[in-house]
């Protein structure tokens, strides 16, 4: 059991370790990644173009041997450029049913708030029952299948706003942000003749990404610890500057992070410690703020801290 555990902890390791090596000086944010990963969650990238959004993604899927696709959001693109489409066969003389990019284990949706509401809308079946429906027939998607989007929130002319029901939806948000000095000459000197993820070889596959997912699920979870994640979910609705609170999905969302996030640690049990990293990225983009508390200069981020003080963190483990 140890030795397994072991090659498990490698696994992730190899994975940190080549993600690392294209995206310089962005560990925190690597590990929420592989956190989403294991968990079986999907992310949005918030930021600036330019912060290697996209090499990460194409990294992460050539480290784990993945199908990879892109789809480049714009307002002509239609929900069947992403589902599908059934297409009639003359010889044949029946529909037959051409696959979109959707059908694959890691798919990038770049700048997903420039397409319109009904194609953002085509992604929701997937993102929740890891199936599209095209003309009445289902359609099961490889697995894993991580859908990783990204939007640029300066930009603003042509652009769809996410509605919460599809941000619900999305386990973690997060951003990569500039990095510091030292490391953007590091990158400059490590890209100064080929990229470092064209050379990048796989360290795992997708079954290995499988079976650690099985895993995760068995991390355990004590029950004080439950309640805490159950507590602070609850307390976002009744925060008196939150206007819309985090939903159930948010507390199932939040649990299967941190047993992943622990996982990633070297831990089979979840700490407190855990679920205070990740609220944040799990809870931020869930909660809506009153008007009257934004003019006060209240933000999310200090609205969650507001709740994390009202909750009483744990303080007995039993593992």
């Amino acid at each position: 059991m140890e030795g397994n555990r072991k090659a498990d902890l490698e696994i992730v390791q190899r994975l940190q370790n080549n993600l690392e090596s294209c995206i310089l000086g962005k560990r925190e944010e690597i590990k929420l990644l592989l956190t989403a990963l294991l968990a079986g969650g999907h992310v949005l990238l918030e930021d600036v173009p330019g912060t290697g959004k996209t090499v990460l993604i194409k990294a992460l899927a050539r480290s784990i041997k993945g199908q990879y696709r892109r789809i480049q959001c714009n307002p002509d693109l239609l929900p069947t450029d992403i589902t599908g489409v059934s297409i009639y066969h003359p010889k044949m003389e029946s529909f037959v049913f051409r696959p979109g990019p959707v059908m694959t284990n890691i798919l990038l949706t770049d700048e997903i708030n420039r397409a319109t509401t009904k194609t953002q809308s085509a992604l929701l079946e997937a993102m929740e029952e890891h199936h599209v429906t095209v003309d009445g027939e289902l359609y099961e998607l490889p697995e894993p299948f991580l859908l990783l989007a990204t939007q640029n929130p300066i930009d603003f002319e042509g652009t769809y706003v996410l509605p919460e029901a599809q941000l619900d939806r999305f386990m973690l948000k997060f951003s990569l942000g500039y990095p510091d000095e030292a490391t953007e000459y590091r990158m400059l000197v490590s890209q100064s003749k080929v990229h470092p993820v064209e050379t990048l070889e796989p360290v795992a596959d997708t079954e290995q990404i499988l079976a650690l997912q099985q895993k995760v699920h068995d991390i355990y979870l004590e029950e004080e610890v439950g309640k805490y994640i159950v507590n602070i979910v609850r307390k976002t609705r009744e925060h008196p500057s939150i206007f819309l609170g985090a939903s159930p999905r948010s507390t199932l969302a939040l649990t299967h992070a941190a047993k992943a996030y622990a996982f990633i640690q070297g831990r089979d049990f979840v700490l407190p410690d855990d679920v205070k990293t990740l609220v944040p990225p799990i809870l931020g983009h869930r909660i809506l703020l009153h008007s009257e508390a934004r003019l006060e200069g209240m933000t999310v981020s200090s609205a969650l801290r507001s709740v994390m003080e009202q909750v009483k963190v744990p303080v007995r483990m039993q593992r």
